[in-house]
Formats: C-alpha cells, sequence, structure tokens
C-alpha cells in the first residue's frame, strides 16, 4: 500500500501534484498548463470577491454576506501556494517514511502501517463527501433561488459588464466551479498534513512494537533509540513546513464562525440558505478540528510511548540495554507538540478556545449592528 495513495490523487486533480507516470516532456507540459488553469481559476475568483468588498461593499450585511466566503478563498489560494512551493519538500517526507529507519521491516510492522492508511484514507473519504456535499447544496440552492433573478451566486466587482445572457452564464459558471475547486484544494491540503500527523502515530506505534522486541533482544535498542530520534527530526519538518498554512487556517476558521452566525441572524430572506450554511459551517468546524484531533493525537501517542517502555521488564536487562530504554525515556518526557507559527498549540483544548472566540466576536458583532 503507498502512503497517503488517495491523497495524492486529490492533489493531482487540484492541480499539486503531477502523477509520477508523466514524464515525459509532453506530460509535463500538459500538467503545467493544467496547474495554471486551475491557479487562475480560485485567483480571479478571490480577487473579484476581494474588489467588491474594496470597490462596493457599503453595510454591514454585505460585509459579512461577502467576507465569510472570501476569507475561505484566500486560505485556499494560500493552500494551494504552499502545496505548490512545497513539492519537494512533500517529496522528501514521503521519501524519509519508506527509508530506514522509519520503514516498517516485519509483517506486524507493515500491518500497524496498513491500519493507520486505511484509516487516513478513510477520514480523507469522508471528509470529501462533507465538502463536496455542501459545495452541491451552495449550487443547487443558487440554482433555485439567485440564477432565476439573474444574480451571481456570491457577490463580486468585476470590470466588465455581464448583464447578456451569455457573459452572465459564464460569470456563473466560473464562481461555481472556482467555489468547486477551491474546497478540493481544502480537502489536498487538509488531509495531507493530518495523514503526516497520523503517520507520526504510526511510526511512535512501530517504535514501541520494536521496542517491545528489543527487550528480547537487547542489541537491536539501540536501532530503537536512532529511530525515535528520526521520528522527532521528522515532526519537526512536518511542523516546519505548514505551520503558517496552519497559523491561517486557525485564525480564518474563528472568523469565518463568528461571520457564519451572524449570517443566521439576518433577515428571514436567508431561510432557503440555511441547510447551505449548516453544511458550510460543518465543513469548517471539521478542518478545524481535524487538525486539532491529530495533534492531539500525536501528543498522547508521544506520552503513551515512555509509559509503555515503563511498564516493561527493563529490569531485566543489562546496563547498556537500560541505559538506551533510559535515553527514549528521558527524550519522550517532553512530548510531540504541534504548533501554528509556534503561538497556538494544535489540541483539543485549541479547538474549544476558538469555538468560545468565535462566539465571543460574534457577540460583539451582534452588539454592535444593534446599537
Amino acid at each position: 500500500m503507498r502512503i497517503l495513495e488517495f491523497t495524492f490523487k486529490i492533489l493531482t486533480i487540484c492541480g499539486c501534484g503531477r502523477p509520477e507516470s508523466w514524464t515525459t516532456p509532453y506530460k509535463r507540459l500538459v500538467y503545467y498548463v493544467y496547474t495554471i488553469f486551475i491557479m487562475l481559476l480560485i485567483y480571479t475568483f478571490m480577487l473579484s470577491q476581494l474588489m467588491d468588498l474594496i470597490m462596493t461593499v457599503d453595510n454591514s450585511d454585505d460585509f459579512t454576506e461577502n467576507f465569510y466566503m472570501l476569507l475561505a478563498m484566500i486560505v485556499s489560494c494560500c493552500k494551494m501556494f504552499a502545496l505548490l512551493m512545497n513539492r519537494s519538500n512533500i517529496k522528501m517526507l514521503i521519501d524519509t517514511l519508506t527509508r530506514k529507519p522509519l520503514q516498517p521491516i516485519e509483517s506486524d510492522e507493515m500491518e500497524i502501517r496498513q491500519k493507520y492508511e486505511r484509516f487516513i484514507q478513510s477520514n480523507t473519504f469522508h471528509y470529501v463527501i462533507l465538502v463536496e456535499t455542501t459545495c452541491l447544496c451552495v449550487a443547487i440552492t443558487s440554482l433555485l433561488t439567485e440564477f432565476k433573478k439573474g444574480k451571481l451566486t456570491f457577490r463580486a466587482w468585476l470590470p466588465f459588464d455581464y448583464s447578456s445572457p451569455l457573459l452572465f452564464l459564464f460569470v456563473y459558471a466560473h464562481q461555481l466551479i472556482s467555489f468547486t475547486v477551491g474546497s478540493v484544494h481544502h480537502v489536498a491540503c487538509d488531509s495531507l498534513i493530518c495523514g503526516l500527523l497520523m503517520h507520526i502515530c504510526c511510526q511512535l506505534e512501530i517504535l514501541e512494537c520494536r521496542i517491545r522486541k528489543g527487550t528480547r533482544n537487547p542489541k537491536t535498542l539501540r536501532d530503537c533509540a536512532y529511530q525515535h530520534n528520526h521520528i522527532f527530526k521528522f515532526a519537526y519538518m512536518v511542523n516546519d513546513k505548514f505551520r503558517m498554512t496552519i497559523f491561517i487556517q486557525f485564525v480564518v476558521s474563528t472568523l469565518v464562525m463568528c461571520f457564519n452566525l451572524y449570517q443566521f441572524t439576518k433577515s428571514t430572506a436567508l431561510r432557503a440558505k440555511y441547510v447551505q450554511l449548516i453544511l458550510y459551517m460543518c465543513s469548517m468546524l471539521s478542518q478545524i478540528f481535524f487538525y486539532c484531533w491529530c495533534g492531539n493525537e500525536v501528543k498522547l501517542r508521544s506520552r503513551q510511548l515512555v509509559d509503555n517502555v515503563f511498564e516493561m521488564e527493563w529490569f531485566k536487562l543489562n546496563e547498556d540495554a537500560k541505559k538506551v530504554l533510559l535515553l527514549i525515556m528521558r527524550r519522550g518526557a517532553i512530548p510531540i507538540e504541534f504548533t501554528s507559527a509556534s503561538v497556538i498549540s494544535m489540541n483539543l483544548d485549541s479547538f474549544v478556545g476558538l469555538l468560545k472566540t468565535s462566539y465571543s466576536a460574534y457577540n460583539i458583532l451582534q452588539q454592535t449592528q444593534d446599537s
């Protein structure tokens, strides 16, 4: 089983991961053009929303209607940029997992990796269903309401008159396609980062398995210490390459939750969009929850390793073996912890804090509107 196979298929679809079999110059050129096309789609859509915010919006209702969707598209553009800029780093991280000492060797170790791969694939698949169902709901709602009235799905400023039927259809299709493509970038980046985090948990479980075997064959314990050191290095590399992306996601998720809640309190004319807003909120919550849950699992698993090593029959080992185990336990005393831009820890406490912050910001916005 390949590492993050399903995730890399999504990366290929969104223009951020050329298939390995496309090695000929012609195929490379075709995929390069495809990447540029995808980039133009989402960046032009994001710019049209941003220009509307700058040039047209003049009241709080229009601002919130524009801003909560603009934020999601800005993050989508940032994620595509991060994926493209980190292509070599992503390849390096995947290669690290396929080489010693992180490569599983025996059948029980391979079974552990396959278990985590199935778990990652299942989570990614359900995440895709949630996000793309939201996009489908937005499209259907828009076709049943805005399209009949000759209105666009999302607010936008364009440097030309799109009142003619053909141009309106073109702009309307551009918005829906760009919105869907942007959602795919969210799925691709989130599933990649969370998948790498789960592989750190996988490596810690494989390490624990090897240490248990090492208690019966102390000569292999030095390799376990070497592997433990590599796991910490791998975790640091993942956090270093994607910390800004995670930080932007945290900040934007807080703002989107706030403005999305505000959208619910608007006039009854928005009742037709309630399902759309609920699905959109669920998608945004799922995004940040995956990050926090995976970061929390890594921290718990790295702590648990120390406890499990202590519970082994280490007292029967020779002095050299005990020193190696002590080295592993001392290194593991400070657990692996992921942060966003070295500011916010990725754990379940941060997720609860984000919800509280979003609700507090919503209350302030609501009070400002009432006054």
